[in-house]
């Protein structure tokens, strides 16, 4: 989908792109038996994720793989999760190039195709795991960081952009739920509520979830509920969204084949990662109109701070 131009931006977990890379170093991942008892199988140093399993050692293959890419001169500064990944995908697409590796992986991909991918819990993956050892074994030596701050700022800003310079709808298409769900959902409200940049939300929801909606969690929560926190907009409530209670991996494979099925699916690429710098700047353009409204919410926060606070007591 990607590769047809389907797929603008890709919000993920570290996880799917550092499972991904075990493929490209030789490693498989297999189908393992749930019940086959967990205490056996790390003694067999073999990792499970419910029925699939690996060697352990596509771990420590894999770790050594992110660890000597991320000591690259290119990644000593600060930057954010997607130009994280673009140049993580940049070097494996290299790599894979030189293995003859026929099967792309996601980062690479993504790296080729322009598209962003963010990370919102970057921290909780085994590829920032590395990180952390390299800061620690390194020092000062070692200069790469993450600013979350950018981070978030750019996700706005790519869906502000799009609105405003290709289609006049936002769609999103949530797999499961999580993190990636709210940190894409999440660009809304803050250009909004917080930025006073005006905005609607995404026009067109689509998510498959197996999880039941009435526990509310955040992974199950419907198109509905979102736009009472403005993230989706009426018409998505209205016309715009399609909620599917099954397990994605069921399902998606089918709904993939059906769309890249018909050849009318298909359009250019929109290499939104190359424009990310100028789709700032355009937020920024708005959010410095903003300024003056801004500046005094702020010094309105500041008095309600300090103001002197009146207690009453009730006998």
């Amino acid at each position: 989908m990607i590769e047809r131009g389907l797929v603008s931006v890709l919000t993920t977990t570290g996880a799917n792109l550092y499972h991904d890379a075990h493929r490209i170093i030789g490693h498989a991942i297999r189908e393992v038996n749930p019940d086959a008892g967990d205490l056996a199988l790390r003694l067999a140093r073999i990792i499970r994720i419910y029925d699939l399993g690996f060697w352990e050692q596509a771990l420590l293959d894999t770790d050594r793989l992110f660890s000597a890419i991320i000591r690259g001169p290119e990644f000593q500064r600060k930057m954010t999760t997607a130009e994280f990944h673009h140049l993580l995908g940049k070097s494996i697409h290299r790599i894979e190039r030189s293995l003859r590796v026929s099967q792309p992986s996601l980062l690479s991909t993504c790296y080729q195709y322009g598209v962003p991918v963010f990370v919102g819990a970057v921290q909780d993956g085994s590829i920032f795991l590395n990180v952390v050892k390299l800061k620690r074994v390194l020092g000062e030596a070692f200069k790469f960081e993450l600013d979350i701050n950018d981070d978030v700022y750019a996700m706005a800003a790519v869906q502000h952009y799009c609105r405003h310079h290709f289609s006049k709808k936002l769609a999103i298409w949530i797999l499961g739920g999580g993190v990636p769900k709210n940190y894409t959902l999440q660009g809304e409200p803050l250009l909004d509520q917080i930025l006073n940049v005006p905005t609607t939300g995404f026009d067109i929801d689509l998510q498959f979830c197996v999880d039941p909606v009435d526990n509310g969690a955040l992974s199950s929560c419907p198109a509905g509920e979102g736009h009472t926190w403005g993230k989706v907009s009426v018409e998505a409530v209205e016309t715009g969204s399609v909620y599917v209670h099954c397990d994605v991996t069921a399902v998606f494979p089918w709904l993939t084949h059906a769309l890249l099925s018909d050849p009318k699916m298909k359009r250019k690429p929109q290499h939104l990662m190359d424009r990310l710098g100028e789709a700032t700047a355009f937020l920024d353009r708005d959010v410095s109109r903003q300024r003056g409204k801004l500046m005094r919410t702020l010094d309105w926060e500041i008095r309600q701070r300090d103001r002197p606070r009146h207690r009453v007591f009730v006998r």
